[in-house]
């Protein structure tokens, strides 16, 4: 029996570099898996005994970037929430009510990762 493989050589390269450019996403419960020939796992939310509670499955590099990207705006949001001891928080509307000069250095970060994995942004 054949082996199939979902992720080409190159994409994985390139995804690896993604996971390595968000890898403080571990310290929110969020790790990206590589699993050969399948692509990357991120999982997500975990809890003992059971394990990861989220898990989803990356061959293209583009899009984990881009949904890593969102998982490390919104902890960066919850954190400011937090700090501002607001309990419930809409995402969009958080981060249109914050100073200007604060919403520049957070969407200043998408370059950054961008550059360290190795994407080009539009």
């Amino acid at each position: 029996m054949e082996k199939k493989t979902y992720i080409t050589e190159e994409e994985q390269k390139k995804c690896r570099k993604v996971a390595d450019a968000f890898a403080e996403l571990e310290d929110v419960d969020i790790v990206v898996v590589d699993v050969g020939r399948y692509g990357f796992v991120k999982l997500q939310y975990y809890t003992p005994p059971t394990g990861f509670e989220n898990d989803f499955t990356f061959t293209d590099s583009r899009e984990m970037f881009e949904d890593l990207w969102e998982e490390w705006l919104h902890t960066q949001i919850i954190a400011l929430a937090r700090e501002m001891n607001i309990a419930d928080i809409d995402y969009d509307d958080f981060f249109k009510r914050l100073p200007e000069e604060k919403q520049n250095e957070l969407m200043g970060r998408k370059q950054i990762f961008a550059e360290t994995a190795g994407i080009e942004i539009g």
